[in-house]
């Protein structure tokens, strides 16, 4: 070998060696494949609210992938959840209550409640229709407070005011039946309608102060909606960037969409619950992904549904590949999420991972842990956590299997996370702008 060949392979094992010196966290974000910019990228301007360095590694992410004016090459991808990701509080709920203040629910085909979920059990459907008679094309919910109550609770609280289980026979990686069950009650009315609805209520729950309730049936139930400034200068400084911003949402696509213009998001970057339609109007079946066919009714963007959608309807990926981890390529660059709905989908991120602290188990381990150093914890803009008392019991219970039993949470290599002390939390926060 000659001196000069000596001279590369020796600076080259100086080199791995000083990489494992720096870390995983100092490197996390250096190894991952990036463009050149033709200018400067634009900055995050609201600095209050981010934790330790998350802002500054944000911004690096931001000028490392972003194309900042030029149009060479794929558009580097973000994908951001929804609710108490980039506002506080669930625009699901926000419209549930609303339809039932308003008396806009349709009464089930035939009276039955079983046609608005194929997961709804018979003593829920029983519940229902003793509370809820079929006395026209929708229910007075606004007058009857029994009924009101009983769809509240189904929706809620997962169980019927009298404590039996409402759903049941789910796969609990691909379905949240309550999530779904919203969706599915928007059966018969148009797409436009639905959105009408969603817009009624959105209006009222951003006049709302902080704090507000509003009373539902004879139950008191939040009232108020903000956006993050944090996460809409974010969005906004990603797109300046050159990225390719989506929201996916466990919230129905038509109620997301009405919320996601706000932050320049819209309808074409917007994913949530779809129905299958009918004559221009919505049915009680659900759109399919991968290997799910439509009406099946078995998947919805929910922990490993989210990565089923973004895989099918930003990369283009169908049939049973959609609902596996695609190569770096084909994945996005930067995930924001809030929970353990979230966790498939920020886990495909390639550069960083967002993680909102609101204490849920599977999140909050694989975002402690952080074993690949691409993880950034924060605690919520508004309202935020205190800190969690007990460790996570990352390494007994704290991940959800499909058939809904508990388990220890697991590397990618199979090995188990241990437990995780909560260290990221807050206190008090002001309140965002409308």
């Amino acid at each position: 070998m000659n001196l000069k060949r000596r001279c590369t392979a020796a600076a080259a094992v100086l080199a791995v060696a000083g990489a494992g010196l720096l870390g995983v966290q100092a490197t996390a974000e250096a190894t991952q494949h990036h463009r050149p910019r033709a200018a400067k990228c634009p900055t995050l301007t609201v600095s209050d609210g981010w934790y330790g360095d998350n802002k500054a590694r944000i911004q690096r992410m931001v000028d490392r992938y972003g194309r900042c004016g030029h149009g060479r090459g794929a558009r580097p991808v973000a994908v951001f959840d929804w609710d108490n990701t980039v506002i506080r509080n669930d625009i699901g709920d926000a419209t549930m209550y609303w339809l039932l203040r308003n008396g806009k629910i349709r009464t089930p085909e035939r009276g039955d409640w079983h046609t608005t979920s194929r997961y709804l059990t018979d003593p829920a459907a029983r519940a229902l229709t003793a509370a809820c008679p079929a006395t026209g094309a929708t229910l007075p919910t606004h007058r009857n407070t029994a009924c009101a109550d009983e769809i509240l609770s189904v929706y809620g609280e997962g169980a019927t005011t009298t404590g039996k289980a409402a759903f049941a026979g789910f796969d609990h990686r691909r379905m949240e039946p309550q999530y779904a069950w919203l969706a599915q009650l928007t059966r018969g009315w148009s797409t436009g309608r639905v959105q009408q609805f969603a817009a009624a209520a959105r209006k009222e729950n951003l006049a709302a102060p902080v704090g507000a309730e509003q009373r539902v049936g004879t139950e008191r139930v939040t009232g108020w909606v903000r956006y993050y400034d944090q996460q809409r200068d974010l969005i906004r400084t990603l797109k300046m960037a050159g990225f390719d911003v989506h929201i996916v949402s466990a919230s129905p696509e038509p109620v997301a969409e009405v919320w996601s213009r706000a932050v320049g998001v819209d309808a074409r970057h917007t994913l949530g619950i779809r129905n299958v339609t009918a004559h221009g109007r919505q049915t009680a079946h659900l759109k399919g992904c991968g290997t799910v066919r439509d009406g099946d009714d078995t998947m919805i963007t929910y922990i490993d549904g989210k990565r089923c959608w973004i895989n099918q309807e930003i990369y283009g990926v169908r049939g049973a590949a959609a609902e596996k981890a695609q190569p770096a390529a084909r994945r996005p660059v930067f995930a924001a999420g809030d929970s353990d709905t979230d966790v498939t989908f920020l886990r495909d991120a390639t550069g960083l991972r967002l993680a909102l602290n609101r204490n849920k188990n599977e999140l909050m381990c694989r975002a402690y842990e952080n074993g690949d150093g691409r993880w950034l914890v924060n605690p919520m803009f508004i309202e935020p956590k205190g800190k969690k008392a007990d460790p996570y019991p990352c390494a007994t219970t704290g991940y959800v299997r499909r058939d809904g039993t508990q388990a220890p949470v697991r590397r990618t290599d199979g090995s188990v996370i241990p437990d995780q002390r909560d260290t990221v939390y807050g206190t008090s926060t002001p309140s965002s702008a409308s």
